[in-house]
């Protein structure tokens, strides 16, 4: 049982990646081409997903992105109302990867019970202009054991690559675990709609469908925050199972920030919530609005949003 927790716990974060991307590929709802009323705008079509599945440069109009280099999220992870672990997201620069200008994303997770540990960081290197991503990496720590797993992903070629492997079908403008979370926090959200997506890089785990349910104002250890629900569900038997019931909170502002996340298991209920937000150096979107927590929980409104105009103290560090 303590394995299970521990494993859950972990698996809570990084599904939420790979299940957040949410609206990724939309197919055929009327918010296709829409944009939202303040900046980032939406991302066209013709933007988000190349025409032809062998040639990338069809999809290398420039996604707006909400995110800059600096941004750094934290989270606390509980099982019901026991603590479990925590876990963060943070982009921590632009880097070249085979001559592309990518992003690179960094989530971390640490936590586990007295007989079971788990030490997790993932990274994700996609490019600016599509968010396709190039290279995917796990560096697994649990239970004692180690696992590295290096993907080495070529959307040009529709191709992915596993450690020494050999190459394996993926699919056009791909989209890792990391990507799809930061991808989808460049698209417009609207209650009621569903939306299906086949850019996850290994097609085994498409399609994901996501349904956009409502908005609603919520409280987490980093303030209360007016949020929109979604509801994604991925071909796996894992949190985000068609037989779960796991629901995504993002910020309901351009910033879109993860703020909590449910999910109800066959031995519990597993909940992630934001701990502390940090904006990146750029001013690449509007701050989350929120009410920062009570005094005395280590939550400022600097650590919540940041000073208006200037990047926010970093005493995490």
């Amino acid at each position: 049982m303590r394995i299970v927790l521990a494993r859950a716990a972990r698996r809570a974060i990084v599904m939420l990646a790979a299940a957040s991307a949410l609206q990724a590929q939309d197919t055929g709802t009327a918010r296709a081409g829409a944009r939202p009323a303040s900046p980032p705008a939406a991302p066209t079509a013709s933007s988000i997903r190349p025409s032809t599945a062998g040639d990338s440069s069809s999809a290398r109009s420039e996604v707006p992105t909400p995110f800059s280099v600096g941004e750094h999220l934290d989270y606390d992870v509980k099982f019901g109302i026991i603590h479990v672990g925590g876990g963060s997201m943070e982009v921590s620069g632009v880097e070249s990867v085979r001559g592309h200008d990518v992003w690179h994303t960094v989530f971390r997770f640490k936590g586990g019970t007295i007989f079971y540990h788990v030490n997790d960081v993932f990274e994700s290197w996609f490019e600016q202009t599509t968010i396709a991503s190039l290279r995917f990496a796990q560096h697994l720590e649990e239970g004692g054991k180690v696992r590295n797993r290096n993907y080495e992903i070529y959307p040009d070629r529709s191709v992915f690559q596993l450690n020494d492997k050999p190459e394996q079908p993926s699919v056009a403008a791909p989209l890792d675990d990391g990507s799809f979370l930061y991808f989808v926090r460049t698209l417009p959200l609207k209650v009621g709609d569903t939306y299906t997506f086949d850019r996850y890089f290994n097609p085994k785990s498409n399609p994901v469908v996501i349904r956009v349910l409502r908005r609603e104002r919520i409280s987490v250890p980093a303030g209360k925050f007016d949020a929109i629900v979604v509801q994604p569900t991925i071909k796996t038997s894992g949190i985000f199972s068609d037989r779960g019931e796991a629901q995504v909170w993002f910020s309901d502002d351009s910033a879109r920030i993860v703020l909590q996340m449910k999910s109800k298991l066959s031995f519990g209920s597993l909940g992630l919530y934001l701990k502390s937000y940090h904006r990146g150096r750029g001013a690449a979107a509007s701050l989350p609005t929120g009410t920062p927590a009570a005094p005395g929980s280590g939550v400022t409104a600097d650590t919540v949003a940041g000073p208006t105009g200037a990047p926010p103290s970093r005493s995490r560090r």
